[in-house]
């Protein structure tokens, strides 16, 4: 599997990149590190225009800052590969930083990797907005890194239904080793969560719960440990909540719904994931 990590030099950065050691991949990726040089990006302090005359000396000395940064970017990218044991190339791209980071995914990658913050105030503002751009525009999954890497051995999958979830259920199958500490060590457990708004038809919960229990014979059948949780109320707010009681390793969700009356709803619930999950979040497309 092709997978991209993009890095902006923070801890963040760094963990999307270790973070790919720790996923239970049936097969090692194929990987590509990216740090963009936003050069037209840059802006004077306090200032609105990106160029006004007497900015020029800070415009170039913060333009050398950014490139020799960008090789220090790329050497620290590279030993964080050796310390996690994988095999790839770190590469350095200019433009602006989503969009780049976006090209570069259209080029193959199954996998997105980028973290949830940056380097202070500001890059935790800027990479913010990065990863919700990620979500919603790239075409491969996106793996939001919000902590320092660790064995992921409990996963709370988030279900509606939709043709998103049927993605997410397919990709767990295709790309994930439910043993992945060897046979006869304790399957990788997946916790189902089907999350049902207050309706006042019954047949609606009736559905959803063999829709649930449809995946998690799938995923037994596949070899992972299974639980089911239905819940009643707000999805992402019982998403969350569970993730948090439970202490999940991984949230996996959809990125799209049913229609389009769904695909909003359930486009703000990943989004609303992704922003508040104390853990890192999986979006598949």
């Amino acid at each position: 599997m092709k997978v991209l990590a993009a890095t902006d030099g923070s801890k963040f950065g760094q963990w999307a990149i270790e973070w790919l050691a720790q996923l239970p991949l049936v097969v090692n990726p194929t990987l590509r590190v990216l740090h963009v040089v936003d050069v037209a990006g840059l802006r004077a302090p306090f200032l609105v225009q990106p160029l006004i005359v007497g900015t020029e000396r800070y415009l170039q000395a913060e333009i050398k800052r950014l490139e020799e940064r960008a090789k220090v970017v790329k050497e620290e990218a590279k030993a964080s590969l050796d310390k996690s044991g994988l095999n790839g190339t770190v590469v350095v791209d200019r433009g602006a930083v989503a969009e780049t980071i976006v090209k570069h995914a259209k080029r193959g990658a199954k996998l997105l990797s980028l973290g949830s913050r940056g380097l202070d105030a500001l890059d935790r503002f800027m990479l913010g907005s990065v990863s919700n751009y990620a979500i919603h525009h790239a075409p491969c999954s996106v793996l939001v890194v919000k902590e320092s890497p660790r064995p992921v051995r409990l996963i709370l999958l988030a279900v509606d239904g939709s043709g998103a979830s049927e993605k997410a259920v397919k990709f767990l199958l295709r790309h994930f080793n439910p043993t992945p500490d060897g046979p006869g060590r304790e399957p990788v457990l997946v916790i189902v969560a089907h999350v049902m708004p207050f309706l006042k038809y019954p047949e609606l919960r009736e559905a959803g719960k063999l829709l649930a229990r449809r995946y998690e014979d799938q995923l037994t059948k596949a070899g992972f440990r299974v639980e089911e949780a239905m819940r009643l109320g707000r999805p992402a707010n019982e998403i969350l909540a569970l993730a948090k009681r439970r202490k999940v390793d991984l949230i996996v969700t959809g990125a799209k719904g049913l229609g389009a009356l769904s695909r909003a709803l359930l486009g703000s619930v990943s989004t609303r994931v992704v922003h508040h999950a104390s853990c890192s979040v999986l979006v598949v497309r």
